[in-house]
């Protein structure tokens, strides 16, 4: 049953209310789409005085209710935004023993998202203790990883023992939709000396890893934000490869990245070899041109060679380009808005 006040809210919009009007009425209007939308607007100029009265409503009884709620974990939300540090510590308090179970519902993980934002390292701490024994299970969860992702951005390296727990379990983390990502915080924000043994593991796995749907998205990280030692290891496994890799869905994505990335030298090996005719004497460039993943890695060839490679690899190209456009229509739809044409004027 909605009260009088809730009734009389939402019925008269041309007064001015103010948060003094819903005084002992705060719970009720956090949970209502439209009271919590005025909570939430109030609470950031808020007076000290009224965020306690505020605070004195929710704190304790009814915030890991309003945490998990649809519309009250936003205002739970903003009093960790706005509140005191003696307010947050309450608030933290609160949540003592029930982070893991906040951490998965799909409303209280913001919460937890935005405490780790605005606590002390002390409190963060706290939360680190709780998830660690989980922290697999968080991870790949649609709602736990983001929690797990948002500590490893905003608490110190040196807290985040948890990490160890990856050890072991990289390529399966590598290859899971929620996994990946936290996998690619790690890489982002810790220290060598952590993510060494995590790297180490993942060079074992890179091949699998290109041809995976969320595989290639780590291997693409690691070109891009990695040692230049751990981007050489990565290309060292495209050489070779290259031709195959390229027609692949997902595995192509490393190979435009691994152009982009290398070092001159290792750029022109991959070049040279997607230029070199095969042992029958087939042209790779035909069947790059003709596949619609391998002609985007092509394009972005021409686009990274030196000038004098690039001459080379236009003029393997122009020949089959005419042929292509005589005989087909699909064949030319990828390449008529393509980089071969503005580089044959």
């Amino acid at each position: 049953m909605r009260s009088a006040q809730l009734d009389e809210f939402r019925a008269n919009k041309s007064r001015k209310w103010e948060l003094r009007d819903i005084f002992g009425y705060i719970v009720e209007f956090s949970g209502d789409q439209h009271g919590s939308r005025f909570i939430q607007q109030k609470l950031e100029s808020a007076t000290t005085e009224e965020m306690e009265i505020v605070f004195d409503e929710i704190v304790p009884q009814y915030a890991i209710q309003l945490m998990q709620d649809v519309f009250g974990n936003y205002v739970v939300q903003k009093m960790f935004e706005f509140g005191t540090a003696a307010q947050k510590a309450r608030l933290v308090a609160t949540m003592e023993n029930q982070i893991l179970g906040l951490s998965l519902q799909m409303y209280g993980c913001r919460v937890v998202q935005k405490a780790i934002e605005h606590i002390l390292p002390e409190q963060q701490a706290m939360f680190v203790q709780e998830l660690s024994p989980s922290v697999l299970r968080c991870v790949k969860d649609a709602n736990g990883n983001h929690v797990i992702q948002k500590l490893i951005e905003h608490v110190a390296p040196e807290r985040l023992g948890f990490v160890s727990a990856f050890r072991g379990s990289v390529y399966e983390l590598s290859t899971h939709p929620y996994g990946c990502r936290v996998l690619q915080r790690c890489f982002e924000y810790m220290p060598e000396e952590q993510t060494r043994p995590l790297l180490d593991e993942l060079h074992k796995y890179v091949p699998n890893l290109m041809v995976d749907q969320f595989g290639n998205y780590v291997v693409q990280f690691v070109l891009e934000h990695g040692r230049p030692q751990d981007r050489a290891m990565i290309i060292s496994k495209l050489t070779g490869q290259m031709y195959n890799m390229a027609k692949h869905k997902f595995a192509s994505n490393v190979c435009e990245k691994a152009l982009i990335t290398a070092d001159t030298d290792s750029r022109r090996q991959l070049i040279d070899e997607i230029m070199t005719p095969k042992q029958d004497g087939v042209s790779p460039v035909m069947g790059l041109m003709k596949d619609s993943f391998g002609n985007y890695v092509l394009q972005r060839a021409l686009t990274v060679a030196d000038p004098d490679q690039r001459e080379l690899l236009i003029s393997k190209v122009r020949p089959h380009l005419v042929t292509m456009r005589r005989y087909s229509s699909a064949y030319s739809k990828h390449l008529s808005a393509s980089t071969f044409l503005s580089h044959q004027k």
